[in-house]
């Protein structure tokens, strides 16, 4: 009663086989399981879904105002609109009204209240979008408008928070201050940024038989969406299934904001039993989520002759928005990463989440490490300026483990083990000819009057794991079918990150099988419950630990069978690039010993579980290890401007990245330079403008520039630091790669900092906010011709 699929092979040849080696394992580069769909367009998304006759769509009515009340609200015109199906407010939710993913403050609907423009506050359900804005725009809503807190300073100084402050503090930062050599300080306005997915946020409900709904999400947390479905409609989880094949585009702010779509849809759903579509257009997509924490940030410091740092004061506060949402979580994580690869022995670091009349800003890219960062790296430019020395010098003086011993423990108390940036610095600057192409710069400057060229290399120091210690766990199913084909479901969420392949990857090499025979399914609440966000760089190193594990289990009863059945020692099954060897007594395919295993009732189904061991924080004592383990990486930027208009371009990058034992090097180096791109991004030429009225005027492609072709460097080099180790017990030794590398783009903002100081007159360093816009570049570069502060030319 056979049923084997592939051709026999005889003994020699699948002893040949076996001996040529596993090609799509771990430390492969295996393309993109969705690379040719992609590419083609086959790759199925939410919108790409086929539509039902009956199916609805919907459009939300944004707030004109940033804060007000609402006076008069009547629905009654949307009815007269062809097509209207139904209209909901804040008083049609069954369930309840908060979606706030950690604490209350955000309103499915608007409930009496507007707290900023592009706020939701009645959703129509049509037969098509058009119909649905129209109906949507019928409606007549009056407001009294009310005071708005639009400006971080001013919103600092009331204490408008959202959320406790909190402080971490080593040593005493004050004395060491006073006694220092040099004090400098000052402040820094970081930008925020727009996720910019290029898939909106968007959800397809479909109601079921049993009053529950399916739910198909663009999200990166299935789980969060499922809990928050049920919440507002009143039912248990159970009755509610996420459905999440692939993302357009995530990063982060698909994390808590995909609820909202989701919820408003599953209303719709079940009050009308007909599936329903919400998809945002990108105006309103940008207007009604939230993005990266815009920073306010202020430091004082305290330094030798050297530029050593003795003592240092920093305070961090993230412009929240209107609510929580993951702030303070975004907030500290800045805090944990203000040293970034710097040792500061005696500081305090302070970090608020200011409540401003703006969208709840939300989950990015680095979630906060790279506001975080920017503060110390200002400080290293800002202390070299003030000596006369290179930047670098000083950025090596204040690393950790420099200088001496004692200089290894971060200020939130946890050791930095592992750390090998001073040699990734030494590479890099031999590598990319660092000395000598400063000097031709300074060079170059010397007899160049209007274009001005500089250079910068700048260090990354992050932490992997979730700073909420809870969410380092995961789960995932592994089937293996008898005909030696594997089905692979993990907690995870793909949004083109290649996490998907790197986990299949994992599975095939744990079976010793080709990836082509492992199918991963659809990221499935009944499949793999309570999973926990793809996000904090986690996905393969929380969700890879799953599926090993769960594949590890089915092996163990493999082996344990044939060494039974065979009698022969459990060393003696071995698995090896698709074929099992049971001693000499018998060598068969991985299919053929599927089939055996079943005919004898052997389980090839397991659920695998993991959770991050050592990590801990204590928030009351400001202490503990909140990270697994570091990721390290360090960039050479080389840019050239036109000191007359602001204009530039990024000559060159070199890149040095720390991705411990590769799981996949395509794709690691693939994160690491779309990251530095994207970090490059925030920096340069992503502005977010708001007008005095709350209302965001970059709500599009057309006023909001996200990098392009012409804007990667002309010289891009990067390399991943081969034959490493992690000294913890990740997969495969592997290193998360997601987020790290996107903070490498700190040397292009630096870079165009010290071509700015070419220029720089009677001593005057150039103070630089981000993103550093032509605009802005220019009005610096005025500022340091004519020692006068930025305030003589604000924009």
């Amino acid at each position: 009663m056979s049923r084997k699929t592939t051709p026999s092979m005889t003994m020699e040849e699948m002893t040949t086989q076996a001996k040529a080696g596993l090609m799509t394992g771990v430390g492969k580069s295996v393309k993109h399981e969705s690379a040719e769909k992609q590419v083609s367009g086959e790759a199925l998304y939410i919108d790409d879904r086929g539509e039902f006759p009956n199916q609805l769509h919907v459009y939300a009515l944004m707030s004109p105002h940033a804060h007000a009340n609402i006076t008069k609200l009547d629905v009654t015109p949307c009815y007269n609109v062809p097509g209207v199906r139904s209209v909901i407010t804040s008083k049609d939710v069954p369930g309840e009204l908060d979606i706030g993913p950690l604490l209350p403050g955000d309103p499915m609907l608007a409930d009496g209240k507007v707290v900023y423009v592009g706020q939701p506050v009645i959703a129509v359900a049509a037969d098509s979008l058009d119909n649905a804005r129209k109906g949507a725009e019928a409606a007549i809503v009056e407001y009294e408008r009310l005071p708005a807190a639009l400006d971080v300073e001013e919103a600092l100084a009331q204490e408008l928070f959202v959320t406790d402050s909190h402080t971490q503090k080593r040593g005493d930062s004050a004395a060491a201050i006073a006694n220092a050599d040099h004090v400098l300080e000052g402040s820094l306005h970081i930008g925020g940024q727009e996720h910019f997915y290029l898939e909106t946020q968007v959800s397809s409900v479909v109601p079921t038989e049993d009053g529950g709904v399916i739910v198909y999400c663009s999200t990166q947390n299935p789980t969060e969406v499922q809990k928050l479905v049920s919440s507002v409609l009143g039912v248990p989880m159970h009755k509610v299934l996420i459905d999440m094949r692939r993302m357009g585009g995530g990063f982060g702010g698909k994390e808590t904001q995909a609820a909202g779509p989701a919820c408003i849809a599953a209303v719709f759903a079940i009050q009308t039993g007909q599936p329903v579509k919400f998809r945002l257009p990108r105006r309103e997509d940008m207007m009604m989520t939230g993005k990266r924490h815009p920073f306010f940030n202020q430091y004082k410091v305290g330094f030798d002759n050297n530029g050593l740092i003795e003592g240092i004061d920093i305070v961090v506060s993230g412009n929240a928005g209107h609510s929580p949402d993951l702030s303070r979580s975004i907030v500290d994580r800045a805090m944990f990463h203000s040293d970034n690869a710097y040792f500061l022995g005696n500081a305090t670091v302070t970090g608020h989440c200011v409540k401003t009349n703006t969208a709840s800003n939300t989950a990015y890219r680095g979630f906060g490490g790279p506001q975080g960062m920017m503060t110390i790296e200002h400080v290293m430019d800002t202390i070299a300026y003030h000596l006369g020395k290179d930047p670098l010098d000083v950025r090596k003086a204040n690393y950790y483990g420099a200088k001496g011993e004692g200089r290894d423990e971060t200020h939130y108390y946890q050791k930095v083990e592992d750390n090998f940036i001073h040699e990734m610095t030494t590479d890099l600057e031999s590598e990319c000819d660092y000395q000598a192409r400063r000097k031709a710069i300074a060079d170059f400057n010397a007899s160049s009057p209007i274009l001005k060229k500089g250079i910068s290399i700048t260090p990354v120091k992050f932490g992997i794991s979730f700073t909420a210690t809870f969410l380092n766990q995961a789960g995932a199913l592994v089937t293996v079918y008898t005909d030696g084909s594997i089905s692979l479901n993990h907690g995870g969420t793909e949004m083109g990150q290649g996490l998907n392949t790197k986990v299949a990857q994992i599975v095939a090499e744990t079976f010793s099988v080709d990836i082509s025979t492992i199918q991963v399914t659809a990221t499935n609440t009944e499949k793999v419950p309570n999973a926990s966000p793809t996000a904090a760089s986690s996905g393969t190193d929380l969700n890879g630990k799953a599926a090993q594990n769960a594949a590890l289990m089915i092996k163990e009863r493999m082996v344990s069978f044939a060494s039974s059945h065979f009698d022969v020692s459990p060393e003696a099954v071995v698995f090896s690039n698709g074929i099992v060897s049971v001693g000499d007594k018998k060598t068969m395919t991985f299919a053929d010993f599927t089939e055996l295993c079943w005919f004898n009732q052997i389980s090839l189904a397991a659920s695998g579980f993991y959770r991050t061991p050592k990590i801990f924080y204590d928030h009351e004592k400001a202490r503990g290890r909140p990270f697994y383990y570091f990721a390290y990486g360090v960039s050479c930027s080389e840019v050239i401007i036109d000191t007359l208009t602001g204009e530039y371009k990024v000559l060159r990058a070199d890149i040095l990245h720390d991705v411990g034992a590769s799981l996949n090097p395509a794709i690691d180096v693939g994160q690491v330079e779309g990251g530095f791109i994207q970090g490059m991004g925030w920096l340069t030429t992503e502005e977010l403008v708001w007008n005095d009225k709350g209302q965001l005027m970059t709500a599009g492609p057309a006023s909001y520039k996200i990098p392009a072709v012409a804007d990667t460097p002309e010289i891009f080099n990067t390399r991943l630091v081969e034959n490493r180790t992690n000294p913890e017990d990740t997969v495969f030794h592997s290193k998360a790669v997601g987020e790290p590398p996107f903070m490498l783009a700190i040397s292009v903002w630096s870079a165009i900092r010290d071509a700015i100081m070419s220029v720089a007159e009677d001593g005057e360093i150039p103070h630089l906010p981000s993103p550093a816009t032509p605009e802005q570049v220019y009005h610096t570069i005025k500022q340091a011709r004519k020692g006068k502060s930025a305030a003589d030319f604000s924009l």
